[in-house]
């Protein structure tokens, strides 16, 4: 049995077919994005709060060359980007997953527009570009409060260590 028959891998679209995919979503429409190399529970409880937010969640995932520039490590990410993508997917949160090559999702979110962003609580929101590209056309943006003690680069810190 391969991984690819599974029903959730129905939630993965490539960057081409995401405005056609989130036309079909409910709304209010939650979005994110990250990396999410190695999920951990603060990664879950995370996803979970921002799809409560909303009807749909979409999460939009560095590439692996997105992710290598934001200069965590030339090792990472360790997991590529089609396995994040089905691990991602795999969540009851999640509602759709796609990817964004670029160092940020700011073209993304301009094309799909969501009702609300949300990040993480170490952002400050007022600082993102794409905060100012939401909240011109009335959507929301929200920094969520961040779970202390999870950190996928203090864990993998952890890991190298033993």
């Amino acid at each position: 049995m391969t991984d690819l028959t599974a029903p959730f891998i129905e939630k993965i679209c490539s960057r081409a077919e995401v405005a056609e995919r989130v036309a079909r979503l409910p709304r209010p429409l939650v979005f994110t994005n990250g990396v999410f190399d190695v999920l951990h529970r603060g990664h879950v409880l995370y996803l979970s709060q921002a799809r409560a937010l909303g009807a749909s969640l979409l999460v939009a995932l560095n590439t692996d060359s997105s992710a290598r520039r934001l200069g965590k490590g030339d090792d990472r990410p360790l997991n590529k980007e089609a396995d994040r993508a089905i691990v991602m997917a795999a969540l009851a949160s999640t509602s759709l997953v796609t990817w964004f090559d670029e160092d940020t999702p700011l073209q993304l979110i301009a094309e799909i527009r969501p009702d609300l962003l949300v990040k993480g609580g170490d952002y400050d929101m007022r600082k993102l570009a794409e905060t100012q590209v939401v909240e011109s056309y009335g959507g929301r943006a929200l920094a969520l409060p961040f779970v202390e003690g999870y950190s996928t680069t203090a864990l993998v810190q952890r890991i190298r260590k033993t």
